[in-house]
C-alpha cells in the first residue's frame, strides 16, 4: 500500500481541522440565533406583562370620603362615538347596566339614605332604566354580573327615580362621580352624551353620625391635651 506523501498528510490535516471549525461555528450560530430568539420572546413576555390592549370603554373607579366612611364605584366608560345614546343605543324602558362590560359596582362603608331609601352598608350592582324625562337608579344584590343579561328584578334592593337634566356641552364618555355637597352629604352625578342624573346621598341615621363625631372629637381633644402636657 502506497504511503501518503507529507504534504497529502498536511492537506488532509487541515481539512479535518478546517471542517471541524466549520461544524463547531455552525452550531455556534445555531445556538445565538436561539438565544436571539429567547431574549426577544422575554422581552415580548414582559412587555405584556406590563402593557394591555387599548380597551373600548375603559375601566375606572372612584372613592370619595362620605360621613363617617367611604363610597367607591367601579365602571366601564363607554364612549358616544358619534353614535345616539339614548334611544337607541341605550334603549328607553330597558334595563342599562349603567356603563360597559361587566356590571357597575357601588359600595357603601356604611348605611345610607339613597335618593330617601335606607340601604345597608355594603356592595351593591347600579342599573338604571333609562326614559326621556327621567331615570329609574337600581340598587341590587347581583354585583358580579357581566351587563344586564342576568339582570333579576327580585335581587332588587332599593329603585329611586330622579330627573333628566340637559348638560350644555357633550360629555363624551360616560362618567359616574361622586360631589360632596357638605360634611355628611353628597350626589351621585351619572353623565353621558347631553344628559345627567343626579341622587342624593346623606347618612341613614344623622343623629347617630352625629353623636359618633362628637365623641372622636371629644377622644381627640383629650389625646392632644395629654400631648401637650408630656411635652
Amino acid at each position: 500500500m502506497q504511503e501518503e506523501s507529507g504534504e497529502s498528510k498536511n492537506y488532509w490535516n487541515w481539512r479535518r481541522l478546517f471542517c471541524f471549525d466549520f461544524v463547531i461555528l455552525d452550531k455556534n450560530l445555531h445556538v445565538k440565533k436561539l438565544l436571539f430568539a429567547l431574549c426577544i420572546s422575554a422581552s415580548a413576555l414582559s412587555f405584556a406583562q406590563d402593557y394591555s390592549v387599548p380597551a373600548a370603554s375603559p375601566r375606572q373607579k372612584v372613592e370619595q370620603q362620605f360621613s363617617m366612611s367611604k363610597i367607591s364605584v367601579d365602571y366601564g366608560r363607554p364612549g358616544v362615538k358619534g353614535r345616539k345614546i339614548f334611544g337607541e343605543l341605550v334603549p328607553y324602558g330597558q334595563v342599562w347596566r349603567a356603563g360597559a362590560n361587566s356590571s357597575t359596582k357601588i359600595t357603601f362603608g356604611q348605611s345610607v339614605n339613597f335618593g330617601g331609601k335606607v340601604v345597608p352598608a355594603g356592595t351593591y350592582g347600579l342599573f338604571i332604566v333609562p326614559t326621556e324625562k327621567e331615570w329609574k337608579v337600581i340598587l341590587n344584590k347581583d354585583f358580579q354580573q357581566w351587563g344586564a343579561y342576568t339582570y333579576d328584578p327580585k335581587q332588587d334592593v332599593v329603585d329611586v327615580t330622579v330627573p333628566v337634566n340637559k348638560l350644555e356641552d357633550k360629555q363624551e364618555w360616560f362618567e359616574i362621580t361622586l360631589n360632596p355637597t357638605g360634611e355628611n352629604t353628597g350626589n351621585l352625578v351619572i353623565k353621558w352624551d347631553m344628559v345627567q342624573a343626579e341622587v342624593a346621598l346623606k347618612p341613614s341615621n344623622q343623629d347617630a353620625v352625629t353623636k359618633i363625631a362628637d365623641k372622636l372629637k371629644e377622644i381627640k381633644k383629650i389625646e392632644s391635651d395629654a400631648s401637650k402636657a408630656k411635652g
